[in-house]
């Protein structure tokens, strides 16, 4: 079995797929950059005895953060749970994608792994939004990423205006009752729904007529599922592309990875 762990910002999500890569076990940790090695081991040992998994079962891993500090912590707590060092998502790591743009070696791990995963698995060109801390765009045609766009998260963005606008409360982010708020949450909720969900439709329409039309636009990230069905656009969910993308990359570098 494969081990993929992808640290975001936010959240820490973990997959476990088996020999035929069929994803079997989906979690999600808060992202705790105090933790140590140890520490991190045992959530990830609970992770498995939840969800009834052998940790024993696991051949190898491979992480993507974007976290920086907190990579080589994780990394050294998969160490301690299967005995050899997992692949790391960057410089050297065989992607299949031809980048078009002065990013090249500054494109996310999460960005790429999803990217790996929407062209194996969807017609192309993509665009493909990740919608977590930050909404990212990118846009695909075959194995070439042409560049991509980053905005700030649906959540990132609310909390942002309830700190800086002393009247606004902390509201969670729920489906509003009409696009007109009646009220000062309703409001909001409609702003930052509807408003996210606009921000969508014409982003994907302006990467349209900046590059070619899309065949698939496919959106993953833990805010996507509030936001899509508000949208014009069709946009298909794939909530474990990222981790998909993951298994891929460690099967297309694995025996690189083992000498």
């Amino acid at each position: 079995m494969v081990l993929a762990i992808d640290i975001g910002n936010t959240n820490t999500t973990i997959g476990l797929f088996d020999g035929n890569g069929i994803l079997k076990i989906r979690s999600s940790l808060k992202t705790d950059n105090g933790k140590t090695a140890d520490q991190h081991a045992i959530d990830f040992l609970f992770v498995f005895r939840l969800r009834g998994a052998e940790i024993n079962s696991v051949d190898g891993a491979i992480i993507s953060s974007v976290v920086p500090q907190l990579t080589a912590v994780v990394s050294e707590a998969i160490q301690i749970l299967i005995g050899k060092a997992p692949m790391i998502v960057g410089p050297g790591v065989k992607t299949g994608l031809n980048i078009k743009s002065e990013m090249h070696n500054q494109l996310g791990a999460d960005i790429v792994s999803s990217a790996v995963a929407a062209i194996r698995k969807y017609p192309s060109p993509v665009i493909v939004i990740d919608m977590g801390t930050a909404t990212t765009m990118t846009v695909l045609a075959n194995a070439v990423c042409e560049g991509c766009v980053i905005i700030p998260g649906v959540n990132l963005s609310l909390k942002a205006l309830s700190d800086h606008a002393a009247e606004l409360p902390h509201i969670s982010i729920e489906p509003p009752l009409s696009i007109i708020g009646r009220n000062t949450i309703e409001a909001m909720r409609s702003g930052v729904v509807y408003g996210n969900a606009c921000m969508l439709d014409g982003m994907i329409k302006r990467l349209e007529e900046a590059t070619f039309p899309a065949a698939t636009v496919v959106a993953t990230g833990g805010n996507a599922s509030k936001i899509l069905r508000f949208c014009k656009r069709e946009i298909v969910y794939d909530p474990d592309l990222l981790l998909d993308g993951l298994y891929l990359l460690y099967q297309k570098n694995a025996e690189r990875h083992r000498k």
